[in-house]
């Protein structure tokens, strides 16, 4: 395998993070499933607004799935596409006005009657399988 297409694989493997499913992460864990330092997690959270994982009674960290996500995506921008911190930050900050001003789908009328009628069919599937247990 060439060079090129070496470093082409290694930037491809590094962008596939699986994150298990799990409610908090320590933030030993992120490091490791981020492949970043502790002390990096510690800076970026001083230095990007948009994250900020809960304390627990014992003082440690807790990032939610949405922090490990925000850490993987200013990985990306600070490591692979080259922005500054303050440019990452803005760009995070216009990601999330974008998200925040798409327009939702338009349901149709009928969709209502149609919603009800799916959840009356899967509370019947709930309850046959109950009774299988």
């Amino acid at each position: 395998m060439s060079t090129r297409a070496n470093s082409k694989a290694k930037a491809s493997w590094k962008n596939t993070v699986v994150i298990p499913d799990k409610l908090y992460f320590r933030i030993g864990e992120v490091s490791t499933l981020c492949r970043l330092p502790a002390y990096v997690l510690r800076f970026w959270e001083t230095e990007f607004p948009q994250l900020k994982p809960v304390k627990s009674s014992t003082g440690q960290r807790m990032y939610r799935r949405k922090d490990v996500e925000t850490v993987l995506r200013i990985k990306k921008l600070l490591y692979d596409e080259g922005f500054t911190i303050a440019g990452a930050r803005q760009q995070l900050r216009l990601e999330s006005t974008a998200a925040k001003n798409q327009t939702p789908l338009p349901f149709p009328p009928h969709s209502y009657s149609d919603l009800r009628r799916i959840r009356h069919g899967l509370e019947e599937i709930l309850t046959m399988l109950s009774a299988r247990g």
